[in-house]
């Protein structure tokens, strides 16, 4: 694990945690908690789910196309 997907997590955590609070501005400590562990986890996810998408459009761009002529 890098230190920028370090910073997207502790960055998604924050972001999680702001919008409890603008939710409800009275939330408590566990609220803000597992808002914080669902942010920091959604960001994760979210930013493995970019790279795959990333790598796989890397795999099509570099493979051959399938229907192109070989004798052209």
């Amino acid at each position: 694990m890098g230190i920028l997907d370090l910073a997207g997590e502790i960055a998604g955590a924050v972001a999680a945690v702001e919008g409890a609070e603008k939710l409800d501005p009275n939330a408590g400590l566990l609220t803000k908690g597992v808002a914080a562990f669902a942010g920091f986890k959604g960001a994760g996810a979210l930013e493995s789910m970019i790279g795959n998408k990333e790598e796989a459009a890397d795999a099509d761009s570099a493979a051959p196309d399938a229907d192109a002529d070989p004798q052209a």
